[in-house]
């Protein structure tokens, strides 16, 4: 179900040296979508279970996850494909109306050139996937500057009917605020977030949407992004339900 499609593949195994967009193997695929089933059965059982509307995904760790595994850095963001195409499935089968998801900031354009080629590269495929699976995507980030992805223009302006994801890519808390100058937020179409949550056991939002982000419950998981396991979801979603949301009143 998650297989990432051919054209893809090839399209970066081209443009990008030593790009390879990971496949998970046919036994690993089969076992996440049994995991997602019970997540969609429980949206639909008769207890009561309070669900986002909008939840902010910062899917950390993917160099770390690479050096722990004996590959270079830069082979971390292209297992972190994968992972971000199940996750969507799973909030789209539970019927979450909009995910935000962080791509890459425009002070990640500092690392290694090959790390920067690469997460880049992870992002067109990654973008491209979701809109060919229905998404409603929103590329946010500066199109201005040379480290946007020429092939996501298209989606400064959010494109499909599906459920709406928001991609941050190359994107800068200050060039987001910075559009008030010109009349109003260049996030203006991103609603408030009621959940968001971060992988890699980091404990901060690295300017992740910080007027969206303001009443916005937190739940970090140790795990490193490339181990997504449908669990991660369930578990947020869990420990939200617990949590007394007054919003200051």
């Amino acid at each position: 179900m998650y297989e990432l499609d051919a054209l893809s593949r090839g399209y970066f195994s081209e443009t990008v040296p030593g790009f390879n967009v990971a496949r998970r193997n046919a036994g690993e695929l089969s076992r996440m979508n049994a995991q997602l089933m019970p997540v969609s059965e429980e949206r639909q059982s008769p207890r009561e279970r309070r669900l986002p509307r909008h939840i902010g995904f910062i899917p950390d760790g993917n160099r770390r996850w690479a050096v722990q595994n004996g590959l270079a850095k830069e082979k971390g963001y292209e297992n972190g494909i994968a992972p971000g195409v199940a996750l969507f499935e799973a909030c789209k089968a539970l019927g979450i109306e909009e995910v935000s998801v962080f791509g890459f900031t425009q002070d990640n354009t500092r690392r290694a050139a090959a790390q920067a080629d690469h997460f880049r590269a992870a992002c067109v495929v990654f973008a491209r996937e979701i809109s060919r699976r229905g998404g409603a995507l929103l590329v946010l980030g500066d199109e201005q500057s040379p480290s946007f992805p020429t092939e996501l223009t298209a989606f400064r302006t959010r494109q499909g009917e599906g459920i709406k994801v928001n991609f941050l890519v190359n994107y800068r808390w200050e060039w987001d605020l910075n559009g008030l100058k010109e009349g109003g937020l260049r996030s203006a179409d991103v609603s408030r977030l009621d959940l968001i949550v971060r992988w890699g056991g980091g404990r901060r939002l690295s300017g992740f949407l910080p007027v969206q982000s303001v009443y916005a419950d937190i739940f970090v998981i140790e795990a490193l992004w490339p181990d997504f396991q449908p669990q991660h979801l369930e578990a947020a979603l869990s420990w939200l339900g617990k949590q007394d949301q007054t919003l200051g009143g």
